[in-house]
């Protein structure tokens, strides 16, 4: 069946869909989920072990200073994902997804595991956060790659009716891959002791990478390009230059800089403080043990990924349109609320800045909201973006406006919410604990707005 795509001829594009739907899509969903999942397992070890790598690769003395320059490291990642959008984008629209994203896994594995061999700031001074900056981009500019391959591929693969469904489970190997992350540093840490753990035993879940590449990439170089692919390589319909197709056209352009603003921008900030930055608020803000903090999010994130399925298959039936939106109007609206209860349940002192006998039941439960917010935006995300746009510049033209809405305005909530907090601090302001929440409540409602007024669903179109 495989062989038989591979050759496929003009017009028999549908029929091979079909075929691959009957017979091949589990093995296809799962090889491309399991790569992007270590992909993104890979990309946020970073973050989640933030604060430990702050006492690692820079100068000691000031923790807050140390803290902000880790998160702006891993910043530089974000930053760097629409580059990476664009070098594999072209890549995957005139070669093919399958070598795309198979140059990326293997970009992404090597950085990853050179980032647990790396030496400390007390070992090679400034040469320590200058190797890891540049490590840091390659693992942006795999990831830039990455996404729009794996979701292209399996749209490609998936029948109409059933797009939503189908591209949900890649929607699911962010939060997953956080998730493992999160599990593998507890193990670690947990099996280890505290002391141990911060010295070298940080290194082992980057190491562990090497293994987990070799395993993904044993399986995605078994797969065949997609039959929607080679059908417009065999009628000749190819682009040969994506980019200036992609944004040098005024229609293809406007749809470009509407996935932007009114989707993935709004998508992308409600993505990392439902997960990441409410990760980063436990244990810098309300001082939450590490191992509670991480615990709760991790069982959060667990109980709530299947409804990335849920919200993608609904989508099949009433849009993607409507879901996201109301994703950002309920995120944008509870946000402040869900903080202050956080507050409250971790009984946070703000005389002393410490927690005591936090009720981690109830935080668990305040960020699993916050996760359910993410799956509504995120779920129907892929099939949305993948039916904004033609097959000769979809990988091209999908992934510049996810990566720059996810990895500019969503990677960016971290560093700023954090800094935020600090800064009004420092000034004594009373609200001082919910600063972090302006920048990504703003960015949800200009998104809801312009995506409310202004975007069109597709859903059945391509």
């Amino acid at each position: 069946m495989a062989n038989s795509i591979d050759t496929a001829l003009p017009g028999s594009g549908q029929k091979k869909v079909e075929e691959v739907e009957k017979s091949g899509i589990v093995k296809i969903i799962f090889a491309s989920s399991a790569g992007t999942l270590i992909e993104w397992y890979d990309f946020y070890i970073f973050g989640s072990l933030a604060t430990i790598i702050a006492t690692s690769f820079f100068p000691k003395g000031n923790e807050t200073v140390a803290l902000l320059s880790t998160l702006a490291t891993f910043a530089t990642g974000f930053v760097v994902r629409p580059f990476g959008a664009l070098v594999f984008g072209r890549m995957g629209d005139v070669i093919g997804r399958k070598y795309a994203f198979l140059a990326t896994l293997l970009i992404m594995g090597g950085a990853t595991a050179a980032i647990g061999l790396l030496p400390t700031y007390e070992q090679v001074g400034v040469l320590a956060p200058i190797l890891l900056v540049t490590l840091r981009l390659l693992q942006g500019l795999a990831l830039g790659g990455e996404y729009g391959g794996a979701a292209t591929y399996v749209a490609e693969h998936a029948p109409e009716g059933k797009k939503g469904f189908y591209t949900s489970f890649i929607q699911t190997t962010a939060t997953l891959g956080l998730f493992v992350s999160i599990g593998v540093i507890l193990t670690t840490r947990l099996g280890m002791g505290e002391d141990e753990f911060k010295q070298w035993g940080w290194r082992i879940p980057f190491l562990l990478s090497f293994v987990l590449v070799v395993f993904s990439y044993w399986v995605r170089r078994k797969l065949h390009e997609s039959p929607e692919f080679l059908k417009m390589k065999a009628e000749g319909k190819g682009s040969t230059s994506p980019l200036r197709d992609s944004f040098m056209k005024p229609e293809n352009r406007k749809w470009v800089l509407l996935a932007l603003f009114g989707a993935t921008a709004g998508q992308g900030v409600v993505w990392y403080t439902g997960q990441f930055y409410a990760l980063y608020y436990l244990q810098t803000v309300l001082k939450v043990d590490f191992v509670d903090a991480n615990t709760s999010v991790a069982v959060a994130l667990l109980c709530a990924t299947p409804l990335f399925v849920v919200f993608g298959a609904l989508s099949d039936r009433i849009g993607r349109k409507p879901i996201i939106m109301a994703g950002l109007l309920v995120a944008s609206i509870a946000y402040i609320p869900i903080y202050q209860a956080m507050a409250a349940a971790a009984n946070y002192d703000a005389v002393t800045g410490t927690s005591i006998n936090p009720n981690m039941v109830l935080i668990t439960v305040l960020v699993f909201i916050q996760v359910v917010f993410v799956t509504m935006v995120y779920g129907p995300i892929a099939a949305f973006l993948v039916e904004l746009f033609p097959v000769n510049i979809r990988y091209t033209s999908m992934s510049l406006p996810y990566h720059i809405g996810n990895g500019v305005f969503g990677g960016l909530v971290p560093l700023i919410g954090t800094w935020a907090v600090a800064s009004a601090h420092e000034k004594g302001y009373s609200w001082s604990l919910y600063a972090g929440l302006a920048y990504p409540i703003a960015v949800a409602v200009i998104t809801l707005i312009i995506g409310t007024l202004f975007l069109k669903d597709r859903r059945g179109v391509v």
